[in-house]
């Protein structure tokens, strides 16, 4: 039996996420779409380094059945360098103006740590999710902006900084140990007006293979916080590595991999490949439809 019951029981859990009054329902599985907008991202960097190039993709991926799209202007691949806040908002404040401008409807999310960007963009684009893969550790006052802002936060676990993370992360049990993050995080996200919180335990963000894996495992334990989880495991090197295979020939493994996500409670797959994604949570979405018959 592929849904089993421990899984079952979160099924007929409702979710939505309130961005300024559009609510997105997460009642079954959603796609997010990866829009990577920097030169040196791990897949894909440079790849839509033009407005034209920008907007085409972002369409692809809402046709292809993307219900956000996500916007990045800075790599955060292990050991990538840290980009200033003025190239950052060169690169991402373009990108999301475009996107807004060709389809003014569909929801986005900005990839940034940083609270000053989080405001420009939504000053000059409008509301927006705000990804923030430092948990708000980089910056001690993204919790507060994004509470008075009134924005969904999708608030990502990573132990150390992308030049460090893969050092030698270690962990006691990592589900605990990143239970015990995200109460603390969670805790200081409502004290300061986050209305609306997505949890990402960080795949490859200072895990090695083996601890990705036993998190993948394990998933189903996050939804105790009674919060969407977001899983990102899109072409990362915990496919490769295992598959002994390129990003470019990773596309197997990482359906596979969003597939087990699906089955362990995910609420929202962050990939790069839509079309892909967006089958397997039909395929998922009918198993639970006949598992609740």
């Amino acid at each position: 039996m592929l849904i089993t019951s421990s899984a079952s029981k979160f099924f007929k859990r409702k979710h939505s996420i309130n961005l300024n009054g559009h609510l997105i329902d997460l009642s079954n599985p959603i796609v997010m779409g990866i829009l990577n907008v920097s030169p040196d991202s791990f897949f894909d960097g440079g790849k839509y380094a033009t407005e034209d190039a920008i907007v085409r993709h972002a369409e692809e991926m809402l046709e292809q059945g993307a219900a956000i799209i996500d916007i990045g202007a800075m790599s955060t691949r292990p050991g990538a360098g840290i980009m200033s806040t003025k190239e950052e908002l060169t690169r991402l404040l373009p990108a999301v103006s475009a996107v807004r401008k060709r389809f003014p409807d569909a929801p986005i999310s900005i990839d940034t740590f940083r609270s000053w960007v989080a405001l420009r963009v939504v000053d000059e684009c409008g509301d927006c999710i705000v990804n923030d893969i430092s948990g708000g550790d980089f910056d001690t006052h993204m919790f507060d902006t994004v509470g008075k802002l009134g924005l969904p936060y999708i608030l990502m676990h990573i132990q150390g900084t992308p030049q460090t993370m893969q050092d030698d992360p270690q962990y006691e049990d990592i589900i605990k140990d990143i239970s015990k993050y995200f109460s603390e995080k969670v805790r200081k996200l409502t004290k300061a007006g986050v209305k609306d919180v997505i949890l990402d335990p960080g795949f490859g963000f200072g895990k090695t293979v083996d601890h990705n894996y036993d998190l993948l495992n394990r998933l189903d334990a996050f939804k105790v916080f009674q919060l969407p989880v977001l899983a990102g495991v899109s072409r990362k090197s915990m496919i490769q590595k295992l598959l002994n295979v390129s990003a470019d020939e990773s596309l197997g493994g990482t359906i596979t991999a969003n597939t087990m996500a699906l089955l362990g409670g995910a609420d929202i797959l962050r990939v790069h490949d839509v079309k892909e994604a967006a089958e397997s949570v039909r395929i998922f979405t009918k198993l639970k439809e006949v598992a609740n018959l």
